[in-house]
């Protein structure tokens, strides 16, 4: 299928969900708004998107005390079904309505694929907890919505690998959203979004097609610019205090660079 049937696809799921999702974000949009939407494309279509994920040597390792998973974003060295499915969700019609359901003035996808594309993590990888970047990569925009599509057959919640929300800090408890075969799950992104990846606990792929929206305002009257910072779990007190550290270092090498922005290698590069 082309991005054009996948996007028609995805625009009537959304649409036939729409109260129920739109009801989703709004109650919990006070903290970490997110909503997700089950059995999004006709299973044959979401195994032939897994079936072409590529091996983890064909990917980029990206690990170390913040995080331990396989990416890639330059789309045209695999199969075309992947770009396919990843611009999907860039369709105006799949965008306007995301934009509807959560109540947004504005709402731009990234054809650079900035921090976006396909991710793939195995037994004991994970994401710790972290609020992604503000900001597009030439920090024209606000990055406002994270939009994950899970794609691993029989995927279950003991496996780990599942969305991790914590909208009262990281000494808090998170809200586990399931990374289920077939869900697509939108949340917002801002400076209180603090979500994480639960470790892999199983000898599997957990594989997921990723895109960001932009928008010309940010999603709280009280964000700023921030880079990409990253917290040790409550339990990670001195992994905490190494990354915190981290996190302040790399921001001040941002304010001090004049424009503010620094290369990311992570985009498309056609």
């Amino acid at each position: 299928m082309n991005r054009n049937q996948i996007a028609e696809i995805v625009r009537n799921r959304l649409s036939e969900s729409f109260d129920d999702i739109q009801a989703q974000f709004r109650r919990t949009s006070g903290n970490i708004g997110y909503f997700y939407v089950d059995d999004l494309l006709p299973e044959s279509v979401a195994h032939a998107i897994h079936d072409q994920f590529p091996s983890p040597e064909g990917m980029k390792l990206k690990k170390s005390l913040r995080e331990y998973k396989y990416i890639a974003a330059q789309m045209d060295q695999y199969d075309p079904i992947l770009e396919e499915a990843i611009y999907a969700f860039q369709d105006p019609g799949v965008v306007e309505l995301v934009k509807q359901v959560c109540g947004m003035a504005s709402a731009y996808p990234d054809e650079h694929l900035y921090a976006g594309g396909i991710s793939m993590m195995g037994k004991d990888q994970f994401l710790n907890p972290h609020l992604d970047n503000s900001h597009d990569k030439d920090r024209e925009r606000w990055r406002v919505l994270n939009l994950l599509y899970y794609v691993a057959p029989d995927w279950k919640r003991e496996n780990g690998g599942n969305l991790e929300l914590w909208p009262n800090g990281v000494g808090g408890e998170p809200i586990t959203v399931e990374s289920r075969f077939n869900r697509l799950a939108v949340m917002a992104t801002h400076g209180k979004s603090w979500h994480s990846v639960s470790p892999i606990a199983v000898d599997r792929f957990r594989c997921c097609v990723s895109n960001y929206y932009f928008a010309d305002e940010a999603l709280r009257e009280d964000d700023s610019f921030h880079v990409t910072s990253f917290r040790g779990r409550p339990e990670q007190r001195v992994r905490d205090l190494v990354l915190r550290a981290d996190s302040a270092t790399r921001m001040l090498v941002r304010k001090v660079k004049s424009d503010g922005v620094v290369e990311n290698p992570h985009v498309y590069k056609r």
